[in-house]
């Protein structure tokens, strides 16, 4: 679980970061981490509809949204990076998930050194 946080709260950090290089599981762990969230949040939300009425309370959803929106934006392109790939690659939906899921360039690439330090 503390992999989890960690991995989360450094992308986060990281929010305007779109150069470097980002690890498979630095982005993978992000990637767990904002589904969790997204589903409590609308586990939530779906309770307080349910039991309120209000609709309004939607806007949870949104917000998170919103607020992940950069970084999750910014870990995909360095993701790109790490595997040699411009960042622009990331508007390729259904090939990202083959190149999300490769290793790593090995040693330095254009985008910088190898966050594996191999």
């Amino acid at each position: 679980m503390s992999n989890l946080i960690n991995w989360y709260t450094a992308v986060l950090k990281n929010y305007t970061g779109f150069t470097g290089r980002a690890r498979r599981a630095e982005f993978w762990w992000f990637t767990l981490a904002n589904l969790i969230i997204s589903i409590i949040i609308s586990i939530i939300v779906n309770i307080l509809v349910g039991v309120t009425g209000v609709l309004a309370f939607s806007f949870l959803s949104t917000i998170y949204s919103l607020a992940v929106f950069c970084p999750t934006i910014a870990v995909g392109i360095r993701r790109m990076h790490d595997i040699g790939r411009k960042g622009w690659w990331i508007l390729v939906p259904l090939y990202n998930l083959y190149l999300w899921s490769i290793d790593s360039e090995p040693g330095e690439n254009l985008y910088g050194p190898n966050p594996k330090g191999n």
